[in-house]
């Protein structure tokens, strides 16, 4: 007989976790997330859990520290309270671009918070487009490492684009274009860029490809202050390019970048909702946001089944759901 299954949500995303839970065809679980007036965060509990399979849905966004104990202390009342098994269920892991030690005297933040993860008490992690697959080796313990790709291919293929090019902003997202492009029939090209320094100004030095009089997407994992997609499709369309969309699972999309793309050359921005965008959704016409509930809440369940997740890669077993 299998166990119960509950889904807990924090403050960090709880409408992407309400959907998930519908889309599971379960009620969301009850629990009291708040800070005390000194600043501490507070969990509790409100059911029963002991021996249940139990998932979190809290993706570590702004404010990142806020959300991650929030995570952290949630995973521990569950495991205090009993819990089968704890899965923390991160559609944005946060803390993922510092992934290595690229220069002297910095953290591996991202291991760190791997550690933390384990150490609380969680027994599995599910995630999205991690900025460095590698990551998922921090983990002692297994990680469901889900792709949007299948999901932005439905979204792209009845646009019918002709002349399509899938751009990686950079050699990193290389593998990310080469299989979105394979499933549109498209090419791929690459941009060549380096960033001076931690904070330095972004130097885009070449667009490596054709895409004269090509329609171009840009695939990228995240989206922060925007520059790199910014300086990317003015690159593409002063190499001729037609226009430019752009594909990006994380839209963290900080200080002014949503005005900023609204003013760029950038012709449509695809986006999910990993990251709830709040008021941003509606200060630019070119967002489009679509759900990665659907395939979370599939993920979840066959994970509570002892079943594949790997088949949810398969592009013709995902369904997108645009808000």
């Amino acid at each position: 007989m299998k166990s119960k299954i509950h889904i807990f949500t924090g403050n960090s995303n709880p409408e992407l976790a309400q959907k998930v839970a519908e889309h599971a065809g379960l009620p969301l679980s009850r629990a009291e997330v708040f800070k005390f007036s000194n600043d501490n965060t507070f969990v509790k509990v409100l059911d029963n859990v002991r021996g249940t399979d139990v998932f979190i849905v809290q993706p570590i966004c702004m404010p990142v520290n806020d959300n991650l104990m929030e995570l952290l202390i949630m995973i521990d009342a569950l495991h205090r309270a009993s819990a089968g098994r704890i899965t923390a269920v991160i559609p944005y892991y946060g803390y993922a671009r510092s992934d290595k030690k690229d220069q002297p005297r910095v953290p591996i933040t991202a291991k760190l918070v791997a550690n933390l993860l384990t150490v609380a008490g969680a027994n599995r992690v599910v995630t999205f487009d991690l900025h460095a697959e590698q990551i998922q080796g921090f983990f002692d313990i297994p990680v469901d490492h889900l792709s949007m790709l299948p999901i932005f291919l439905s979204y792209f293929q009845p646009l019918n684009l002709k002349d399509c090019v899938v751009v990686a902003p950079d050699t990193g997202g290389t593998q990310r274009a080469r299989m979105l492009g394979k499933g549109l029939n498209a090419t791929i090209a690459i941009g060549d860029k380096r960033r001076l320094g931690n904070k330095g100004k972004l130097e885009l030095l070449n667009v490596v490809g054709e895409v004269k009089n090509k329609n171009t997407i840009i695939i990228d994992d995240i989206i922060d202050s925007g520059n790199s997609v910014i300086k990317m499709a003015d690159a593409l369309k002063n190499e001729g390019a037609k226009k430019v969309y752009c594909a990006c699972t994380h839209a963290v999309l900080s200080g002014d970048a949503v005005e900023r793309i609204d003013k760029s050359n950038i012709y449509e921005l695809v986006v999910t909702d990993s990251i709830p965008l709040g008021e941003k959704k509606n200060k630019s016409s070119k967002i489009k946001q679509l759900s990665i509930a659907s395939l979370l809440s599939q993920a979840i369940l066959r994970i509570h089944n002892e079943e594949s997740v790997s088949v949810l890669f398969k592009i013709e077993d995902i369904e997108d759901e645009v808000i």
